[in-house]
């Protein structure tokens, strides 16, 4: 008898490794993994990942490389806005989902099921997300999702393909490690309570450099386009060796407490160095060249951006509008931000561009003025006081 077809987003951590011993040896299905990589896997790592996947029962295994497509059509937007989540978090992980899903869906359609697994449990954002999508691209599909199903736990799990056979370095499993490049998201025992933080080691960056350095990051229409002297074509190697280098320093570490789309309250830890880096220089730039209107309506929009996204909603059609409000609004978005990198920590110490607006020839804040009197100032401020003047009178 033929074996139906189960198409498994796989990432080769214990809740996928046990769906696919689980479903290609109990409940016999013909299981394909497919991996959508965002940047959180070398080559080796890759390689790894697909070989397990076949010792552990897939009938075949894919990779499918995403980071360019993932950057151009969201991480330049999140940058774009400023984006933080809560004022903390750079929607690392909620950020790959919709478009790790829509790929899996795209190959499950090729491969010619609608039937499709994912490892998300009952818990978070994550299954929501991928849902969504699948259900978008293949409407009649059929999930399958026996961590949510079973509300198993991972001890559960570990024990299962302890039982089957199968060895793994099960004590990092304690933690559920999501990697990309825009961050890495970290769960564990810590982050299920209020009043405990991950200890050192659940860190994928241990800080190595303790010496300060400086750092300069240029940026052209928005986009990071080099860091010190080296010039970067494809700013997609330019976010690699940032993380590199913050990684260094352990920067970028923080823990995200927010709302989940289903409605309960939601805790995890995450390192960024480089996304923390990028928004934070690319925020300061912006308060020197844009105008006051541009900063208040681009926080406006880019607020409601992120919670859209976070919340599943990439394919809300106003998600379009907002993005060429944003892009449109990096015309003049150029110049260099000098940075001071410290353990655990960074300062941003100043910029340098042709569009700065504090600038000399204007007047020197606080102490000349260049482009109006004080007598200008004086007949301004009586104006500006009119309808406050005029609400205080009436009535009376």
């Amino acid at each position: 008898m033929n074996k139906q077809k189960l198409v498994l987003a796989y990432s080769g951590g214990l809740d996928t490794s046990y769906i696919v011993k689980k479903f290609s040896e109990e409940e016999k299905y013909e299981v394909h993994t497919v991996l959508v990589n965002t940047g959180g896997f070398s080559k080796n790592e890759l390689k790894t990942v697909e070989e397990k996947a076949i010792r552990l029962g897939a009938k075949s295994h894919k990779s499918i490389d995403i980071v360019d497509k993932y950057y151009e059509k969201c991480i330049k937007f999140l940058v774009y806005g400023n984006i933080l989540k809560n004022n903390a978090y750079p929607l690392s992980v909620s950020s790959e989902r919709t478009f790790q899903a829509i790929e899996i869906a795209n190959y499950a359609k090729e491969l010619g099921t609608n039937l499709i697994a994912h490892g998300s449990t009952g818990a978070g954002n994550d299954q929501v997300r991928f849902d969504l999508v699948f259900k978008l691209i293949i409407p009649d599909v059929q999930i399958i999702t026996p961590v949510r199903d079973k509300v198993l736990s991972r001890e559960t799990e570990i024990n299962y393909l302890k039982m089957k056979g199968i060895d793994g370095d099960w004590a990092k499993s304690v933690y559920s490690i999501n990697k990309g490049i825009w961050g890495t998201s970290i769960g564990g025992k810590e982050t299920l309570s209020s009043n405990k933080t991950l200890p050192e080691h659940a860190y994928l960056n241990q800080l190595e450099e303790k010496e300060a350095m400086q750092l300069k990051l240029g940026f052209e229409k928005g986009q990071l386009v080099s860091i010190n002297n080296d010039n970067y074509k494809n700013t997609v190697d330019a976010i690699h060796k940032l993380n590199e280098i913050g990684g260094k320093y352990a920067i970028g570490r923080g823990m995200h407490v927010g709302d989940t789309v289903i409605g309960s309250k939601g805790r995890v830890g995450f390192e960024a160095p480089a996304a923390v880096l990028i928004i934070e220089s690319h925020r300061t730039l912006e308060k020197y060249v844009l105008s006051k209107w541009q900063m208040h309506w681009k926080e406006q929009l880019a607020n409601w951006y992120g919670m859209l996204l976070h919340e599943a909603q990439y394919f809300e059609p106003v998600m379009r509008n907002i993005e060429k409000f944003l892009e449109d609004s990096q015309e003049r978005v150029t110049g260099k931000v000098i940075i001071k990198l410290m353990p655990y920590r960074f300062e941003i110490e100043g910029i340098e561009s042709d569009f700065d607006m504090l600038n000399s020839k204007f007047g020197s804040y606080g102490e000349e003025n260049k482009l109006w009197t004080g007598e200008d100032v004086k007949g301004f401020t009586n104006i500006l006081s009119n309808s406050m003047k005029i609400h205080q009178s009436a009535g009376k």
